[in-house]
């Protein structure tokens, strides 16, 4: 770039938004001066430290479980005093109120890495997508609630946007000066449960539209830059796995196996046997199976597009690959049968005008037959994963069949 393009550049920027940057720094600089100053001379009580944990956990699952999962993707239903509750500890999180966190959010899945649309777009930068984009102000950013109707009839979602800045400063003052004079240590408590846990709510959010977009691995799809990372996941309350949510986003769980470590996921689950919260979204393994076998077949193609054609062990690996395909083909074949069964056997049974028992057994083993169907072919794919992930391995050492 030149020096007259640089300065152009520099020109062009959209105005610096004081207040938001305000806040950025001097919280920042409080948690890494005041609070460890602090805790040297005066020390911080377990106690203080287990509430502040606590504290920081209620922010983080409010705006994963929260805003996130339940109001800008839909992706289940809660009580409202599940509702109410993340609406106050969300706004604690001093992220800005649901209705405008989401109508972004529902613009960076639909824009993802363009970037004049998608509001924190990762092609732009590490450095932008992570807060950049909330320092100035951008088109993209701005608040524009078109695409949230639902939020904007949601009586929660808009109690808490009319009375955000009440909200915030209530719980991100008035809530860490009760913890204080519980335990007996008010500047503590500011410090630890005000500053430092806003600091790290703060960035352990970011995290997802910056590092989630640079570091990890791409096993669903690699059509955006969006990243499954394990380590993130533990920073973010199970967020980390980025693939899959920007492939399957109307899914409850980001961690999709049970050993992923996803709280929000179990957060949501747990409240359904509570009562508190319904209607859990849950993609079908079979669709989930069919995305990581796809990004298997298209890496083993690339693989193969680096090596010798004329080659006889590449045109053996060729000829094994292509029959592996036929098989998937077959079995996406099958299941697309399947629920054409399904939509019909559904349809006639709502057809029906009295539901006699003859027609209840039949029903009962049409549904037993159709879900063992289901299993079978979801057990198909899993073993052609395995021999595809065998395929891949070979693959990489260049070894012939």
């Amino acid at each position: 770039m030149s020096q007259s393009e640089a300065q152009s550049d520099v020109v062009n920027k959209p105005p610096l938004l004081w207040l938001q940057a305000s806040i950025f720094a001097i919280t920042l600089l409080v948690a890494l001066t005041l609070v460890p100053w602090y805790g040297f001379t005066h020390g911080y009580s377990w106690t203080l430290v287990g509430l502040a944990y606590l504290f920081l956990w209620a922010n983080g699952l409010s705006i994963t479980a929260g805003y996130h999962r339940l109001w800008a993707h839909r992706a289940y239903k809660a009580h409202p005093v599940l509702k109410v509750l993340f609406a106050l500890f969300g706004a604690a999180a001093l992220q800005n109120s649901a209705l405008i966190w989401c109508s972004g959010h529902r613009r960076h899945h639909r824009h993802v890495d363009d970037n004049e649309l998608d509001p924190y777009s990762a092609k732009r930068g590490l450095w932008f997508s992570h807060m950049g984009w909330m320092l100035r102000e951008y088109d993209a950013a701005k608040e524009d609630f078109s695409n949230a109707p639902d939020l904007l009839d949601d009586s929660i979602v808009s109690w808490q946007h009319r009375n955000y800045l009440a909200i915030a400063i209530a719980m991100n003052i008035i809530l860490p000066v009760l913890i204080g004079l519980l335990v007996g240590d008010v500047i503590g408590a500011l410090l630890l449960a005000g500053v430092l846990r806003l600091v790290i709510s703060h960035h352990t959010t970011f995290f997802i539209n910056s590092l989630a977009h640079f570091w990890g691995n791409q096993p669903y799809s690699d059509e955006s830059t969006a990243r499954d990372n394990s380590i993130l996941a533990l920073l973010t309350y199970g967020e980390g796995y980025h693939n899959f949510h920007h492939t399957f986003q109307q899914d409850y769980r980001n961690g999709a196996r049970w050993w992923q470590f996803d709280p929000t996921k179990w957060l949501i689950k747990a409240g359904s046997w509570m009562g508190l919260t319904t209607d859990l979204k849950r993609i079908p393994s079979f669709k989930v199976q069919r995305s990581l076998l796809d990004m298997q077949f298209k890496r083993a193609e690339q693989k193969l597009a680096k090596v010798d054609t004329e080659s006889k062990w590449a045109q053996q690996w060729r000829e094994l690959l292509d029959k592996e395909y036929q098989h998937f083909a077959h079995n996406l074949n099958q299941w697309t049968e399947l629920q054409r069964e399904k939509y019909l056997q559904k349809k006639e049974r709502l057809s029906e005008a009295t539901h006699e028992f003859s027609n209840e057994l039949q029903h009962k083993w049409h549904s037993t037959a159709f879900h063992s169907r289901l299993r079978e072919l979801n057990f198909s794919l899993k073993m052609q994963r395995k021999r595809m992930q065998h395929l891949l391995l070979q693959l990489s050492d260049a070894q012939p069949v």
